[in-house]
């Protein structure tokens, strides 16, 4: 089993509707003891009651619970592990005596997709009905029909209560039709919420992550003309950000040859890792209809998409077999970054906003900006979504609580930043140094477009001190940066002896000379060609 990591789902039969069954309150993440952050909550989540099965140990014999499985191998799966432990902790969180009585059939095991990082989580679904007088439930817990559950995923309303994945993937997306999407089966996918399906793809992205999620949308019904005008493009299926790298392609093609011909293809953004199947797309249905932010479109090179375009800047919207897809403008990543409101279920794709661990780099490059990055995370907390979509990595069932945590923590880097500034620092290096001091060297080249980024967000507030020169500061951050970082990064990574370090100074004073020789001479050159 190595570093597997299982979990058990439990499905309790309500025994006196069988059409019911068990949802549990989920805990929120914990509160940032900030009354700033904490004053922003997200509704109450339901959904099955879980557990983390452990390997059996050694000392422990076979488990008492018995569960019967039409297949004989996933039996044998499911008795490497401590079900007994695993079941009673479940019965402990609804507030119940232990199930020994209970009659246990295996439901199915899923494997999530590669979101990364790390290994995906494979969740073993049991089903159960309790006997009548087992005992009263918690205030916690309530019995749910799967028709309970679509009306509040379907149809949101702000601050209701919303239902988690493992209802969706364990009950509705069996019971519940969709329309049929051909998915290679090298390629796992998430539906979640229904209709809006995630297919992490191996793409050119950066670690952690290895996989871009490409997001499929297809309702099942076709365009009617619902909603007249007021659409700047309707289809009948969505894909949005196809990234993926020239060894999925095949998949990709496989997936789009399959969609509906009026396909909408949103992009959040240009970077390659979003828009690498592009080419694809345009190859595989030429009359699909590219929608993105007029300055993306102008970063997407010919052969990835050479045919016309809807540019959008924020707050229209398309249809998508009757359902309607918001625009949201979101600067902060890019100039011309974009997400995505699924109306009716009040699901935010986010693009590169957020992602599903740690926190994305914003491009300098392509007009990253922080002041936008603050004001898209204020108004994406504003729209209170139920769910948050990122483009690389899991889900997010806690929104209000993922963005106030990208607050915090951007907030307290510029503080560091301010103080590093304070204490005397003018320059790129001497700023970075001083905040990324615990930080691999390797590192400090993307580090420093962020403290960029944050030093123009302290002088756009007034913040910085009179005799801090923007000026100084701006001349320092290219070459002169570049040079003292390869210094820094030499000495700290070649751990030469004391008596070795002559060596290394000749080294490092080679190196910066030949990156100012090459810097001068592309100037040169450049020069040249504009006269």
């Amino acid at each position: 089993m190595g570093t597997e990591k299982v979990n058990l789902a439990v499905i309790i039969k309500n025994p006196s509707n069988d059409a019911e069954f068990l949802l549990i309150k989920q805990a929120p993440p914990p509160k940032f003891n900030d009354p700033e952050y904490d004053s922003f909550q997200d509704s109450d989540l339901w959904d099955l009651p879980s557990a983390q099965l452990s390997p059996l140990g050694s000392s422990l014999s076979s488990s008492q619970v018995q569960i019967e499985a039409n297949d004989n191998s996933l039996l044998e799966f499911l008795n490497q592990f401590d079900l007994d432990s695993a079941i009673n902790q479940v019965f402990g969180q609804v507030g119940l005596e232990k199930a020994t009585k209970v009659k246990w059939n295996l439901w199915k095991v899923v494997e999530e997709p590669e979101f990364g990082p790390g290994i995906p989580t494979k969740t073993v679904y049991i089903v159960g009905e309790l006997e009548p007088n087992d005992g009263k439930l918690e205030d916690y817990c309530k019995w749910m029909s799967i028709n309970g559950c679509a009306d509040l995923l379907m149809e949101v309303q702000p601050h209701i209560d919303r239902i988690g994945p493992l209802v969706v993937v364990g009950l509705m997306n069996d019971s519940t039709q969709h329309a049929n999407l051909n998915i290679p089966p090298t390629s796992r996918s998430l539906e979640y919420p229904p209709g809006v399906r995630l297919i992490p793809m191996r793409s050119r992205t950066a670690k952690p992550f290895h996989t871009t999620n490409l997001v499929v949308f297809v309702p099942g019904s076709s365009y009617d003309g619902f909603g007249g005008d007021n659409f700047i493009a309707s289809g009948d299926a969505l894909i949005i950000d196809p990234g993926c790298n020239s060894a999925m392609h095949k998949e990709l093609e496989q997936i789009v040859t399959a969609l509906p011909r009026k396909l909408v293809v949103f992009v959040t953004h240009h970077h390659h890792d979003h828009v690498d199947g592009l080419s694809i797309v345009q190859k595989c249905n030429p009359d699909a209809t590219l929608v993105a932010h007029e300055n993306t479109v102008q970063r997407i090179k010919k052969d990835d998409w050479s045919r016309e375009y809807i540019p959008v800047v924020g707050l229209e919207e398309i249809c998508v077999g009757g359902q309607r897809l918001r625009l949201i403008s979101a600067p902060g990543h890019t100039d011309g970054h974009m997400a995505l409101l699924h109306v009716s279920t009040n699901s935010l794709i986010v693009g590169d906003h957020c992602v599903g661990q740690g926190s994305a780099l914003l491009d300098i490059t392509s007009g990253g900006n922080m002041s936008d990055y603050f004001r898209t995370t204020y108004e994406f907390m504003d729209l209170s979504p139920h769910v948050l979509i990122p483009m690389h990595g899991r889900v997010n069932m806690w929104p209000k609580h993922m963005l106030c945590g990208y607050l915090k923590n951007r907030r307290n880097r510029e503080s560091t930043i301010l103080k590093a500034i304070q204490d005397g620092a003018k320059t790129l290096f001497d700023i970075v140094a001083y905040t990324y001091a615990d930080v691999d060297r390797s590192l400090w080249i993307h580090a420093a477009s962020n403290v960029r980024l944050h030093v123009d967000h302290l002088a756009l507030q007034n913040n910085l001190p009179k005799d801090f020169s923007m000026q100084r500061f701006q001349s320092s951050c290219k070459l002169k940066f570049f040079s003292r970082w390869i210094w820094e990064y030499l000495c700290s990574t070649l751990s030469i002896k004391h008596h070795h370090l002559h060596i290394v100074k000749v080294l490092g004073a080679g190196a910066v000379a030949a990156v100012a020789a090459l810097y001068s001479i592309r100037k040169i050159l450049h020069s040249k060609k504009n006269v």
